[in-house]
C-alpha cells in the first residue's frame, strides 16, 4: 500500500509541564492528516496548516527517529500518540508503523497512552501488556454516540460506535487501562440524556475505567465552514447548520446548550456505575502505582 511520505527532524516532542492532559510527558505523531472523515474535527482549523488533511502522510525516518530520540531522553515517561491523526487509519494495518513504535517505547522504557477511533488497536494487546509490565498504558476510544446510525453519519470512515464499544471490552478484558473519550458532544445531535445514559451504560459493561467528556465542540476558522456545510448535507431540511450560526456565531467554545443539566446526569451515572471521569483521578489511577513502585527503588 503507498502512502505519501513527508520530511521530519522530529517526531518524539516533550508536552508542555505540568502534563494535566492525561498525564502525558510526550507526543509522538508517526502520521499526517486523516482519512476518518468526522465532520466535526478540530485538526481540520486553519491553525494547524495542513491544506490535505484528508490524506494520510507519513513522516520519513520515522522509526529510526522515534528509536534515536526515546534513546537520548534522559528520563522515561509516558508517550502520548493520537493527538492530531489517528495512529490506526486504514494504512497502519499492513505498514505498522504505530506497532512497531509501540515496540520502541517499550524497549527503551516508556509509557504509552493511544487515543483513537479505530478497533484496530486490539491489534497491538500484546505489545500493550509487554508495556505494562514496567510502564503506564492508557487507551483512550473516542465514542459520542451509543447508536451506530448517528456514529456512521457523523464519522463515515471508521468504525461505527459498536465495534469500537467491543474493541474497549477486549481491551479490559487483558486488563489493560481503557476508557471512553467522549469529545465532542455535538450540540443539538448528541446532547440527549439517552445518548449520554447509553454510553455511560455501554462503558460499563464493556469494563470501561473511565470517560472523559467535553459536553460541547469547537468551531474555528475552516473546521466552522466545514461542519456546517456537512450538516446541510448530512441532514438536509433539518437547519442545523442555521441553528448553530444563531446560538453559537463566530464563537470557539460550543457548549451544549444544557450541558449543566447533562453533566448532572453524567457524573450521578458515573458514579453509580464507579467511573472515573475527572482527569487527576484517570491520571492517578493508571499511573499512581508506577510511580509508587519507581519511589520504592530509591
Amino acid at each position: 500500500m503507498q502512502i505519501p511520505q513527508i520530511p521530519a527532524k522530529t517526531i518524539i516532542t516533550r508536552t508542555k509541564k505540568p502534563a494535566s492532559w492525561f498525564g502525558i510527558d510526550f507526543n509522538m505523531n508517526i502520521y499526517r492528516g486523516c482519512c476518518h472523515g468526522c465532520i466535526y474535527c478540530d485538526s481540520r482549523s486553519s491553525c494547524y496548516g495542513i491544506e490535505t488533511f484528508d490524506q494520510v502522510e507519513v513522516k520519513e525516518r520515522a522509526l529510526e527517529i522515534i528509536r534515536d530520540e526515546l534513546r537520548r531522553k534522559t528520563c522515561t515517561g509516558v508517550v502520548g500518540t493520537g493527538s492530531m491523526s489517528d495512529p490506526y487509519n486504514p494504512y497502519e494495518k499492513t505498514l505498522e508503523y504505530t506497532r512497531h513504535g509501540l515496540e520502541l517505547v517499550s524497549a527503551f522504557g516508556f509509557g504509552a497512552a493511544i487515543a483513537t477511533k479505530s478497533s484496530l488497536i486490539t491489534r497491538d494487546m500484546d505489545v500493550l501488556r509487554e508495556i505494562q509490565e514496567h510502564s503506564p498504558v492508557l487507551c483512550k476510544i473516542t465514542i459520542t454516540s451509543w447508536e451506530d446510525d448517528l456514529s456512521r453519519r457523523v464519522e463515515p470512515h471508521v468504525n461505527p460506535s459498536s465495534a469500537r464499544f467491543e474493541a474497549l471490552a477486549r481491551l479490559s478484558e487483558q486488563g489493560i487501562f481503557a476508557g471512553i473519550l467522549m469529545m465532542p458532544v455535538l450540540p443539538f445531535l448528541e446532547d440527549t440524556p439517552k445518548n449520554i445514559l447509553g454510553i455511560v451504560k455501554r462503558a460499563k459493561e464493556c469494563g470501561a475505567k473511565f470517560i472523559y467528556p467535553a459536553l460541547g465542540m469547537t468551531l474555528r476558522e475552516n473546521q466552522r465552514e466545514w461542519y456546517l456545510q456537512k450538516l446541510d448535507e448530512i441532514f438536509p431540511g433539518e437547519g442545523l447548520a442555521e441553528r448553530y450560526r444563531r446560538k453559537y456565531g463566530t464563537y470557539y467554545e460550543c457548549r451544549v446548550p444544557n450541558w449543566k443539566k447533562l453533566w448532572k446526569i453524567f457524573t450521578e451515572a458515573c458514579e453509580r456505575e464507579g467511573i472515573l471521569y475527572q482527569m487527576p483521578d484517570i491520571i492517578h489511577s493508571y499511573r499512581g502505582k508506577y510511580e509508587y513502585r519507581q519511589l520504592s527503588l530509591f
